[in-house]
């Protein structure tokens, strides 16, 4: 009988620390393959790579980069790659947070999203600091959940986004269920001229605040904790459905 298969993915790129401190917390619960970018993927989302053919590099030891993005990874991984199908998809650790409404850009959580999609537990990590990082504490945290979520799964189609602060090592004051909070950026567009006098924009938005909102996960990762929040790849509204009826919109 084979041990369970652990797919390990980022959109950081296959050298980070990140995905390796990821691979090295799991490593004696199954068998551990990484697949994931060939390069930074970051704010990706849920992209999938349809106008351009994908490449694999491998690095040996159950180690490929794609040269695509993190959805690009996990779909070529489970469909081609990996010789059986994943018990468990994991994504990062990421370096830097996605709290409250990064999950929607992030492509770190969309890997973790992708295997929910497929039928596979997904979970996506990431580390609140974007300074030099400690990755012990998040190590244990990844351990400990993946382990349980190998013994008891989860709910249909649903994946878990956990977000570590930036505490030293031995500091984290442990793990909290929390909802999703609100971040807000310092969005802006940067307009400047390439050599040739035309127009370039780049996009910024690299400062954030948070609305004070007691036991989100944004407020929760500033007192110490680490957060888990659980998330449903169907993103129907119930309320907003009732809503459309109240106005008269009914199904033929």
């Amino acid at each position: 009988m084979h041990p369970p298969l652990i797919l390990v993915t980022n959109d950081d790129g296959y050298r980070a620390d990140g995905i390796a401190a990821l691979a090295e917390s799991v490593d004696d619960l199954g068998e551990v393959w990484v697949v994931a970018p060939h390069d930074q993927q970051s704010a990706m989302s849920h992209a999938l790579t349809l106008g351009a053919p994908l490449r694999v590099h491998d690095h040996g030891d159950r180690w490929f980069s794609v040269t695509g993005t993190p959805t690009d990874s996990v779909f070529l991984a489970i469909l081609h790659q990996l010789p059986r199908k994943p018990a468990v998809v994991l994504s990062g650790i990421n370096h830097g947070p996605n709290l409250a409404d990064d999950v929607s850009y992030s492509g770190t959580v969309s890997a973790a999203l992708e295997g929910a999609i497929m039928g596979i537990p997904g979970l996506a990590f990431s580390h609140v600091g974007l300074g030099a990082r400690d990755w012990r504490d998040g190590q244990a945290i990844a351990h400990e959940l993946t382990r349980v979520v190998l013994d008891r799964g989860l709910p249909k189609r649903h994946y878990l986004s956990v977000n570590f602060p930036d505490v030293p090592a031995g500091q984290c004051k442990g793990l909290r269920v929390a909802p999703l909070g609100h971040r807000r950026y310092d969005d802006q567009i940067v307009v400047a001229e390439d050599p040739r006098g035309q127009p370039y924009f780049w996009i910024g938005g690299s400062q954030a605040e948070h609305t004070d909102i007691p036991g989100s996960d944004c407020n929760l990762v500033d007192e110490g904790w680490a957060t888990v929040t659980a998330l449903h790849a169907d993103p129907t509204s119930v309320e907003g459905n009732d809503l459309l009826r109240a106005w008269g919109i009914e199904n033929p």
